[in-house]
């Protein structure tokens, strides 16, 4: 890195992308960044990784992100206790047997292994940050916590930013290409730059209170979920176990729109209202801790001012039921990244960028709008939706329609429908152009592995193991004379294969193409483009959808 001291408390460093912000979403485009080889910095006001248990629902394709980038293990490593947490409860008290399971388990039936080699998973903030900081700083990205940013300017030529060490006090210059603002619902970034955000606003507030009690854990015996909604009118909240033994999480509605105060949740109420709530009156508790927290519904009317980047909370707020906020500000990251990566490495050009905005805004209207229902369905506590409001078909409708099956009808994709919805009726993978490409168990030099795990540092395209189509031969050559990492398999039984088929599956047919065509998968695991069958001139057709896609030539 270069560098220079310009003072005896003041540096400069020249750094391809500045990151402000690291909790989850900061640290995960560290990670991808990290893992596509692009130098970075990350400056984080707070002195270290979040420290209270929340934001603890990791979807299905944010495990499918961590399993390509090599976290996965360590992540199921950390999230061990909860491991067999499943369901939603919503009971008047724990007291007895009344109660509903909005659902017992996420993948009832394990009918999930069909479209995905990785499941959900629980794993709480304060135990998932410090596996994405440790992942991070091994793929050599420079993190520095307790450091503020001051100020900041983009010009058409970068982003020259100040940020402050909390620690001694010095100030340094941050001269960087591109700058991701990964700093908040209350953003700074965002606040600067100006952007607008859309959306109904403020929806309700919680107090989380921790606390320990030994005789909770005979109390819920052996119901293992997620979470509790307990629906006494005069003691309402949610409880979540933390170690299913003595630390416990509950959020307390709290209504400062009435003027309430968080000075009034004192310890003493705090145990009274958790006592009346799991209705055991003497129950032995602790607190501690508490932190407020706001649910919002808001979307950032643009991700992107020149060379400045909105990711996560600060693009978009969204009720936290169902956990949809941090696990699309983490699909923010990785989307961000490979493109960022493109452009620095000099094989896309800057077009390339505003497709992010493109593809990620309209997932997140969806998305929040999807959140906010749920919140309904689950009468989450301190959610007064305004009359009419409703979740529009039961608890479980569309999770995974929502988690992964959202599609990009509009950005760096070609042979889509630009009017088509963000979030279909139905779980479609089947190769579409836009959305996320279909999982399929393969042989690879001896090894059985997904096909998902082959999209990450490149382009690949899957064609048939017949050389007459001539799409192999055109991607190489391609990869060649553009300078684009494109990476070809073919797909067959035969000895030309370097992927077969794990039992009799088509994988054409799987992918929406006959025999002859080819599907163009990008480096995030979205299917670019498809050619349904043969075509006179491959290398001609590839040529032009690359061109398109990457805003060169």
């Amino acid at each position: 890195m270069n560098q220079r001291a310009d003072q005896a408390d003041h540096t400069t460093h020249q750094v391809p992308v500045l990151i402000v912000g690291g909790s989850l979403v900061g640290l995960a485009t560290s990670l991808f960044l990290g893992r596509l080889g692009v130098r970075h910095m990350l400056v984080e006001r707070h002195a270290g990784t979040s420290i209270h248990p929340r934001g603890r629902g990791n979807n299905v394709r944010t495990m499918e992100l961590f399993r390509v980038a090599g976290v996965e293990p360590g992540v199921r490593e950390a999230a061990a206790t909860l491991a067999d947490n499943h369901g939603i409860l919503q009971a008047p008290t724990l007291v007895g047997d009344a109660g509903e399971w909005l659902f017992k388990e996420i993948d009832a039936g394990g009918g999930l292994a069909r479209f995905s080699p990785s499941a959900w998973c629980l794993c709480s903030q304060n135990d998932l940050e410090p596996v994405l900081l440790e992942h991070a700083e091994r793929l050599g990205g420079d993190l520095r916590y307790a450091t503020e940013l001051m100020s900041f300017d983009s010009e058409p030529s970068g982003v020259t930013a100040v940020v402050k060490s909390r620690d001694t006090g010095e100030h340094t210059t941050i001269r960087a290409d591109y700058l991701v603002a990964a700093d908040g619902p209350r953003s700074p970034v965002r606040e600067q730059l100006g952007i607008a955000q859309s959306g109904p606003g403020d929806l309700f507030s919680n107090v989380s209170i921790t606390f320990r009690s030994r005789r909770l854990a005979d109390v819920v015996g052996d119901r293992r979920f997620i979470v509790c909604y307990l629906t006494n009118p005069d003691a309402d909240g949610a409880l979540l176990p933390v170690d299913n033994q003595e630390n416990w999480v509950f959020h307390a509605p709290w209504h400062p729109e009435n003027g309430e105060t968080l000075e009034e949740f004192t310890d003493e109420r705090c145990v009274e209202h958790i006592r009346r709530a799991v209705g055991v009156a003497d129950l032995d508790l602790e607190v501690t801790g508490k932190a407020p927290w706001h649910a919002a519904q808001r979307v950032a009317r643009s991700y992107r001012a020149g060379r400045v980047f909105l990711a996560g909370d600060s693009a978009h707020e969204m009720s936290p039921t169902g956990a949809f906020g941090s696990n699309t500000g983490i699909q923010d990251a990785h989307n961000l990244a490979w493109k960022l990566a493109a452009v620095l490495g000099g094989w896309a050009g800057e077009g390339l960028l505003d497709s992010y905005d493109a593809e990620r805004r309209p997932v997140a209207e969806a998305t929040s709008a999807r959140a906010a229902a749920r919140s309904v369905e689950h009468s989450h506590p301190g959610f007064a939706p305004p009359p009419g409001a409703g979740g529009g078909g039961g608890p479980q409708r569309g999770i995974l329609n929502v988690a992964l099956g959202y599609r990009y009808p509009q950005g760096a994709v070609a042979g889509t429908d630009p009017a088509a919805p963000v979030v279909p009726e139905g779980l479609d993978l089947s190769g579409e152009p836009g959305s996320r490409a279909p999982h399929l168990a393969v042989r690879h030099r001896g090894e059985q592995i997904s096909t998902l795990d082959l999209y990450e540092r490149s382009f690949v395209l899957l064609s048939d193991d017949d050389a007459a189509s001539g799409w192999h031969e055109a991607a190489t050559r391609l990869g060649e004379v553009m300078s684009v990492p494109l990476t070809s398999y073919r797909v067959g039984n035969g000895p030309d294969a370097e992927l077969t088929p794990e039992g009799d599956t088509d994988w054409s047919a799987a992918h929406g193409t006959m025999s002859g065509g080819a599907v163009l998968v990008r480096p995030d695991g979205f299917v670019a483009w498809r050619s349904p069958g043969p075509v006179p001139d491959a290398e001609s057709a590839l040529r032009q959808v690359l061109t398109t896609l990457l805003a060169v030539g």
